[in-house]
């Protein structure tokens, strides 16, 4: 029995491609936590936003919060493929502790 942790993907998604292909981007990330065994509890859509600083020359991005449950070696094997997707200029896994 592996105990289970609560985390939070911060997902900076591509502002410049259409709707669709944004849908699909987070998509395929809420698959990717599924296909490691992570439980999907909610995700959040903060719109598009402006950069703090330019990423691969653009300069806002559409942000994405996607909270989940897992094993603890999960967000590292989530890392490993959301790195290398198109239209993700940046992510952050962080661990979300009980209150």
């Amino acid at each position: 029995q592996t105990t289970m942790n609560k985390y939070e993907l911060a997902l900076v998604v591509n502002a410049k491609i259409e709707d669709e292909a944004r849908t699909a981007t987070v998509d395929k990330v809420k698959g990717i936590i599924e296909k490691f065994g992570g439980t999907i509890t909610n995700v959040d859509e903060w719109g598009k936003k402006k950069l703090a600083y330019e990423i691969q020359k653009m300069r806002e991005g559409f942000y994405y919060f996607i909270q989940f449950d897992a094993a603890s070696d999960v967000p590292a094997q989530i890392e490993q493929d959301v790195r290398i997707m198109d239209n993700v200029l940046r992510f952050l896994c962080v661990r979300k502790d009980e209150a």
